[in-house]
């Protein structure tokens, strides 16, 4: 029994090897199967998948970025170029521990908290084996110890970049603008295949305007590397389009003289040619160095400019809206004329003071005692506020705004520059959809001495001004005058575009031209005891104004030496010059200066005189009878 016990068992023992054997054939069959199952996808099904990575590994696209164009005056002078500069890149995909990394380049480099954060930021944005801008401007010395721990860092290069730079500094900054680190609210706007490899685009003023023009078209080409992503040898190029110069319509030196000539007030003067609409002069005061915002402010300078109390990054020219006061008196006479509201010979006595009909409240006089007997001419050269607030009365709103708006009031002018704003042009309409209410007669005759509702821009009180030089004909305001193509071709001059004109009847624009001559040149006009008492050799046609910085309660008078500078009303003028053939329209604002004729006149005067001389025009007039 035991033998046969013995017998079964190694019987079944040998079923059982059997069996096992059996098994592990199959598995190892189906696993020979799958693995060439497997092999025959990788190399039939997927050979050209896989063999494009493989090239990849050893090719490498990589973008060229183009020059960026330059910034001229029109003269040629700089205002925006490009220097060269070493910057630190990192190519994330090559770097390992990214952490690990910037621990390294942190005692070598000083990184800031900022720019490491901005480079975190870039690098979520950022193409595929892009390379990812850590830091600009690196000198020599920094340069050598990166070069000698250069074993350790992988995925870091040493490149060097064009890096823009703006040599005029504060004079143009609100007019140039600057350029800025690529954000994602750029990438949302910008076509990111022709920024593959550009880390900055432009942020404010003509850079961002004409950002399309100034960047050009990237290059590309095609790298053999090794497998620790070094670049051997250039396999093929398409390079870059550089993008084109800009010449601006601005005179260096005009620019320099307003400046100046606006010291010591915050405020704004733009200057125009109004046969071509080519600013002259833009200038915002005070300004600030663009330069720093290139590669990244710190958050301590930013602080500084922001918390400055001369707020010297809002750019007054174009986003500046304050009433314009008495300069728009002409328009108001305007179109009492052409409305035949009035003529201009209709005489009437200026009191202190006005009322309407059945009104107790007294609309008053910026002069005390009144103006006596005045005609159109005498009121716009006197600037009685009694005299306008009777016209505006009798014109009424809905004739007085539809005028107001052909010269441009309310809307944009349309220059090349980015902020600018449009102002405020009041009306019963207006005020229905803003503040859902109707409108007071009271309000029409503060409107009618450009108080109340009514806002406007520096620079499109300098567009009215250069409509009034050319009695009505209204011109395309612009900053840029040419563009160049390749940095040594001939610059293409930008056409002058004529906007629909203000319809007035020639007799009618020789009244209001008088006036405007008047204002100056005769004894009773508000500027005529700063500038046209002074014997200019060439004719001015101007207005003066003042605009409120607060209300007056009723009956209350407005004494300057009791207030603080902060509460004095803002100084304006407009006017242009030679009168009987224009050459120059100016608008002129001084925060706080108190009066027009006594502070913004004499400023404007100064530009004149620079840019009159500049021509010849000054020296001519003086050879004359």
């Amino acid at each position: 029994m035991d033998r046969q016990d013995s017998y079964n068992e190694e019987g079944r023992d040998q079923s059982r090897f059997s069996v096992r054997i059996l098994v592990s054939i199959v598995v190892l069959l189906l696993l020979v199967l799958m693995l060439a199952g497997r092999m025959f996808t990788l190399q039939v099904g997927a050979h050209e998948h896989f063999t494009t990575l493989s090239e990849n590994n050893r090719l490498r696209i990589e973008p060229i970025p183009p020059t960026r164009g330059l910034i001229l005056d029109r003269n040629g002078v700089l205002l925006a170029e490009n220097r060269p500069a070493y910057q630190l890149e990192v190519t994330v995909e090559q770097a390992g521990d990214l952490d690990l990394l910037l621990e390294r380049l942190s005692g070598l480099v000083d990184l800031s908290t900022s720019e490491i954060d901005r480079f975190r930021g870039s690098v979520r944005q950022r193409r595929p084996f892009q390379p990812v801008l850590l830091k600009s401007g690196l000198d020599d010395e920094t340069v050598a110890r990166i070069a000698v721990a250069r074993h350790e860092l992988p995925g870091v290069e040493i490149e060097a970049r064009p890096v823009r730079h703006y040599p005029q500094g504060a004079d143009f900054a609100h007019v140039v603008g600057y350029v800025g680190r690529i954000n994602e609210q750029d990438l949302r706007r910008l076509d990111t295949r022709n920024y593959a490899g550009t880390s900055h685009t432009g942020k404010t003023g003509v850079e961002r305007y004409y950002e399309d023009v100034l960047h050009g078209t990237t290059g590309y080409k095609q790298v053999e590397v090794n497998a620790q992503g070094r670049v051997i040898r250039e396999l093929s190029v398409v390079p870059p389009v550089p993008g084109q110069d800009l010449f601006l319509s601005i005179d260096l030196d005009l620019q320099r003289a307003a400046r100046d000539a606006l010291a010591p007030h915050d405020g704004a003067l733009v200057a125009i040619d109004p046969a071509t609409g080519e600013v002259l002069a833009l200038v915002s005061k005070p300004g600030f160095d663009p330069n720093p915002f290139v590669n990244g402010i710190s958050h301590r300078d930013f602080s500084a400019l922001q918390s400055d109390p001369h707020n010297p990054l809002f750019n007054r020219a174009l986003s500046g809206q304050y009433p314009p006061g008495s300069t728009l008196k002409p328009i108001v006479a305007l179109a009492g004329l052409e409305g035949n509201v009035t003529t201009a010979e209709r005489r009437m006595f200026a009191t202190g003071y006005y009322q309407l009909p059945g009104h107790e409240r007294r609309y008053r006089d910026w002069k005390r005692g009144g103006h006596g007997w005045v005609d159109m001419n005498r009121a716009i050269a006197l600037s009685s506020d009694v005299y306008f607030y009777d016209l505006g009365h009798k014109l009424g709103i809905d004739r007085m705004a539809p005028m107001f708006a052909a010269f441009g009031i309310g809307n944009r002018v349309g220059i090349d520059a980015t902020g600018e704003r449009p102002g405020i042009l009041p009306s019963r309409e207006w005020k229905r959809s803003v503040q859902n209410l109707q409108w007071f007669p009271g309000e029409t005759l503060i409107t009618a001495i450009g108080q109340g509702y009514l806002l406007t821009t520096p620079l499109q009180l300098a567009d009215v001004t250069s409509t009034l030089a050319n009695r009505g004909q209204r011109v395309q305001t612009r900053l840029v005058r040419a563009v160049r193509e390749g940095g040594d071709g001939e610059p293409q001059s930008e056409p002058v575009r004529y906007l629909a004109p203000v319809s007035a009847s020639e007799a009618h624009w020789d009244v209001i031209q008088q006036a405007l001559i008047d204002v100056v040149h005769a004894r009773h006009g508000t500027a005529w005891g700063s500038i046209g008492s002074t014997s200019p050799t060439y004719r001015i046609a101007g207005k003066t104004g003042t605009a409120q910085v607060f209300s007056l309660a009723k009956d209350q008078e407005y004494d300057e030496s009791e207030l603080e500078r902060r509460l004095w009303d803002h100084a304006l003028f407009i006017g242009y010059a030679p009168a009987e053939a224009p050459a120059i329209a100016v608008a002129v604002l001084a925060e706080h200066g108190g009066s027009g004729g006594r502070v913004a006149a004499p400023i404007a005067r100064e530009v004149m005189d620079a840019y009159l001389t500049s021509l010849g025009l000054v020296a001519e007039a003086e050879e004359e009878p």
